[in-house]
């Protein structure tokens, strides 16, 4: 449900499960187990008629475009995994287009807006973030920045900021040259502030959700806004108190109804990445959560379901071999122990994830501009 470490039932009650994860893991051993393909057979139950569709279903593209970014980083960028390790394979999966696949520098000039969840700037100074996918997508010129949203605030509070954080954006270009990144309630924070604010429309050229709780969580129905609080007593928090919103807004029939009347703005294209990892790769400190989530539905990230991350209307670029953490959040590079023992399943090639989705936007955004030239 969300970025760092508040989050679900588990969480929220982080000092029972952070010692009883811990003695699970001292019996346990502290071995990591190497990462195992994963595979899904088609289940029509799983509500996502949208995805199945020739047009927005882009697997095949994204798999080409990350297989070649990671093959090709292998040697210089941290986390390796081979390609079918870090993808799961949910059938039938489209084959790929066979286009040529650029890995110079960017063919279009874009930005990246990050925008985290709950809880991010509570954790910020105890993570000590690197900068380590800036460093990698400038390489290319790609920009990125992550807005600074209140990890304990509603999305209409963090609408604002992420309207504030677009406008003062320098402008590199004629047309549309942001793309919004939304991990876990971060998506739901990019929904609410393009429906509130129309006037950032012009600078959005796409919208990816990453794990999104675009359909809610139901961890979030057993929680309430006052637990949260606890957050901003956490050793280096920089987080201002629960704003009283962020547990109502990620709840089931909050986002149903939102969905329900609220259509995706015209004119900004949208894409999905969602988490389902295979049960070998959920962290020991999100296996209370994820098991309580597979009692609805095995294919879960331990804080979403699967179904429930998908943005209806977009294109759907994969399903990531991975917990809810591991595609956003580095614990296990800068606090080694706690990554041993609790974090354990963290390592993830975000580096290679985070170019490959950026070169296939940039390659839809560039055959757009062409049709519109002709």
């Amino acid at each position: 449900m969300d970025s760092v470490i508040p989050n679900s039932a588990c969480t929220l009650r982080l000092c029972h499960a952070v010692l009883g994860a811990l003695a699970v893991a001292l019996l346990a051993g502290c071995a990591s187990a190497p990462p195992v393909p994963h595979t899904l057979e088609a289940d029509p139950q799983l509500g996502l008629p949208a995805v199945h569709t020739t047009a927005q279903d882009r697997r095949g593209r994204f798999r080409e475009i990350f297989c070649a970014v990671l093959e090709a980083r292998k040697d210089v960028l941290p986390d390796h995994r081979d390609c079918d390790l870090a993808l799961t394979r949910f059938e039938p999966e489209p084959a790929g287009t066979g286009e040529r696949i650029e890995l110079g520098p960017a063919p279009r000039k874009l930005t990246l807006l990050f925008v985290p969840g709950v809880g991010w700037d509570c954790f910020a100074d105890w993570l000590a973030m690197e900068e380590t996918i800036p460093r990698h997508l400038g390489q290319f010129g790609f920009g990125m920045r992550t807005v600074p949203i209140a990890g304990l605030g509603s999305s209409a509070a963090n609408a604002t900021r992420i309207r504030d954080s677009v406008l003062a954006m320098p402008r590199d270009g004629v047309g549309p040259d942001l793309v919004l990144l939304g991990y876990s309630k971060g998506a739901v924070d990019i929904q609410v502030s393009l429906a509130r604010h129309p006037e950032i429309h012009h600078r959005v050229a796409a919208v990816v959700s990453l794990a999104g709780v675009i359909g809610g969580s139901p961890l979030a129905d057993e929680m309430r806004d006052d637990e949260l609080d606890m957050l901003q007593y956490f050793p280096g928090a920089r987080c201002a108190p629960v704003d009283g919103g962020v547990m109502k807004d990620i709840r089931p029939a909050t986002r149903r109804a939102w969905l329900g009347s609220h259509p995706l703005p015209p004119g900004i294209a949208y894409y999905s990445l969602i988490t389902v990892p295979a049960p070998g790769q959920v962290s020991l400190l999100l296996r209370s959560s994820y098991k309580t989530l597979a009692r609805r539905d095995a294919n879960n990230d331990s804080q979403v379901i699967l179904a429930d991350q998908y943005l209806p209307g977009s294109a759907l670029l994969g399903f990531l071999n991975a917990d809810h953490w591991a595609v956003a959040v580095p614990i296990a590079r800068t606090h080694g122990v706690f990554g041993t023992l609790l974090v354990n399943r963290n390592a993830y090639p975000r580096e290679a994830l985070y170019e490959a989705f950026m070169r296939l936007i940039a390659e839809d955004l560039l055959r757009a501009d062409t049709r519109l030239a002709r």
